[in-house]
């Protein structure tokens, strides 16, 4: 990892779902300190952890209520460990879940308390899902204003923009299904995504009060640096971090509009946080 100079804006980049994979972090666990503290301290919040990182299976791993704070355990060990304890973003941003260690490293939660709130947070979306037999899919070869109007045809909803000429859509099951087809006659792509609910869009509205009503038990601290949020795309605001927080759940993730944002405030240098390097792909992409 390289240190960034006075003269380069730096952002750390958290990713979301669908990151993970067996043996995460792992390697980071038998040789950083920094690290090996981050896990041994959700450990003790959350037995099991460590032992889901590094060993369950991919069906394992791929449920919400361990995916979430696996990633949250493996990318926060990565960015307090030591090899990275000289790095000093100017900024931070995450996808989706990601959003949950921008804030925790800015400060804004403690670590502790943000892991708390990932484990809360996949589980009430989680119950959300089961009253709600949603689906998402990926579009490809379509612009965003062609992938609005199809999802609106259909009834559906276009939630995470992750870049030019890819968006998530969610929705009903029974709708996704139209929807995939418009796509496909449409001369897009559409391809189902292994999840378990319509997440991001409004039919997460119950697990987004819920999660409000958690983070109301919890300490929020002012930013030590500059946070860019999901629902927005711009940096967030001390007095409404707690509800544009709750809100992402059942809101779209602006993640191309964010880091067109972030360049445009100087961000030059782009560091992803591990697992894997899906935002390192998103972000060619789109810059």
């Amino acid at each position: 990892m390289q240190e960034n100079n006075s003269n380069t804006k730096t952002a750390f980049v958290f990713p979301g779902q669908g990151a993970q994979f067996t043996g995460m972090g792992k390697d980071l666990y038998d040789t950083d300190s920094g690290a090996k503290k981050v896990f041994d301290t959700l450990e003790a919040i959350r037995p099991g952890t460590i032992n889901q990182c590094f060993s369950a299976p991919k069906e394992e791993l791929s449920i919400t209520i361990n995916t979430q704070p696996c990633i949250f355990a493996v990318s926060m060990a990565h960015a307090l460990s030591d090899k990275n304890k000289d790095v000093k973003p100017t900024a931070v941003a995450g996808f989706s879940l990601g959003e949950v260690c921008a804030l925790t490293y800015a400060g804004v939660l403690s670590l502790e308390d943000g892991f708390k709130a990932v484990i809360k947070r996949a589980e009430f979306m989680t119950d959300c899902a089961k009253n709600h037999t949603g689906a998402m899919s990926a579009v490809l070869k379509l612009d965003a204003q062609a992938v609005e109007k199809l999802a609106e045809q259909a009834g559906v909803y276009p939630v995470n923009y992750n870049c030019p000429g890819q968006i998530v859509v969610s929705g009903e099951a029974s709708k996704m299904a139209e929807f995939n087809a418009l796509v496909n006659s449409n001369g897009g792509r559409a391809l189902a995504l292994p999840v378990s609910g319509a997440f991001h869009s409004p039919l997460m509205g119950a697990a987004a009060a819920e999660f409000k009503k958690y983070l109301d038990t919890l300490t929020f601290n002012a930013p030590k640096v500059c946070i860019y949020a999901n629902t927005t795309a711009k940096p967030h605001q001390a007095n409404t971090i707690k509800d544009a927080f709750a809100a992402q759940i059942s809101s779209p993730v602006l993640w191309e509009q964010t880091v067109r944002n972030m360049r445009a405030d100087g961000i030059e240098n782009f560091i992803e946080l591990e697992p894997g390097k899906v935002l390192t792909g998103l972000i060619s992409k789109i810059n």
